[in-house]
């Protein structure tokens, strides 16, 4: 079995990697994030950039999976999994899981004109700019959430339910693994430039440590979420959910200490990643869920 993505798939990875650079690079993400804080000063909650959406529909984000004859794409969750780590790379705002999922179930979500969220282990991300909520949210109230660009309200129901839709997991997984592996080339570029001593810190031992080791984490669960979407075996999504939470989050916090006091002031963008990943690895299935699934296929 051949877990390499094709040309064809490169392609697409690439066609979505210059969209988002398009339409959400650097400048565009760091004026979504002032907006929330200027919309937060007003009492205001932050909203979904439609057009953008829309766009995404489009390009066949959200069809990917559906049948040819029923408007989509026609491809699988390999297809799939490539362009969520894009958007996991960019940071991407909104319930981008949730609409995809309810491609075809739900009207105007293959097309990016109806924006869909879920009830996921008691939270619910983006409830006040969705059009429609899959699950119970009755007497949802609205939680602090540590990332900015990802609104969040906590729903009366049990948090330890597992999740019906191993997808989801993946999904997510997909996207802590575009978060992990921008965070290294984070690390990386800025131990290129960046003098001590009279020379670069990439040329410190300690420092070149950090980002082997943030590679080998990027590259590892990278090719966890490649074969569990090749496979689609439930365990296996299991497990590159464990890896890609913890590949996200680790990476963060040593992109972080590879940046020193620039890492944790906000105008870097490292501490975005950080607190996505954080919220990424309480969505789909946590790693308690994650481990049990492992420990009782063992």
């Amino acid at each position: 079995m051949d877990f390499r993505p094709t040309d064809d798939q490169r392609a697409l990875q690439a066609g979505m990697r210059e969209l988002l650079a398009g339409r959400f690079g650097r400048e565009r993400l760091r004026a979504a994030v002032d907006e929330v804080g200027e919309g937060a000063a007003r009492g205001g909650a932050p909203g979904i950039d439609r057009a953008l959406w829309r766009e995404l529909g489009d390009a066949g984000f959200f069809a990917l999976r559906l049948l040819e004859k029923d408007g989509g794409v026609g491809l699988g969750l390999p297809e799939a999994v490539l362009l969520f780590e894009e958007a996991g790379r960019a940071l991407l705002p909104g319930p981008l899981v949730a609409t995809h999922l309810a491609a075809g179930a739900v009207p105007g979500a293959a097309t990016g004109e109806t924006v869909v969220t879920r009830v996921d282990h008691g939270l619910v991300e983006w409830l006040d700019a969705a059009d429609q909520v899959l699950g119970d949210a009755s007497g949802a109230a609205p939680v602090r959430s540590v990332d900015p660009l990802t609104p969040l309200h906590r729903v009366p129901v049990d948090p330890g339910a597992p999740d019906s839709w191993p997808e989801a997991a993946l999904l997510t997984a997909a996207e802590q693994a575009g978060s992990a592996s921008r965070t290294t080339e984070l690390a990386v570029a800025y131990a290129r430039e960046r003098e001590q001593f009279g020379q670069p810190i990439g040329a410190f031992q300690a420092v070149k440590h950090l980002c082997a080791q943030m590679l080998v984490r990027a590259e590892v669960c990278r090719i966890a979420v490649y074969a569990a979407a090749v496979t689609g075996d439930p365990v296996e999504i299991a497990g590159a959910k464990l890896l890609a939470d913890e590949a996200a989050v680790r990476n963060a916090r040593n992109c972080l200490q590879v940046h020193g006091g620039m890492g944790f002031t906000w105008e870097a963008d490292v501490h975005l990643h950080l607190k996505r990943a954080w919220v990424r690895a309480e969505r789909g299935q946590t790693a308690g869920e994650a481990a049990e699934a492992l420990a009782a296929a063992l």
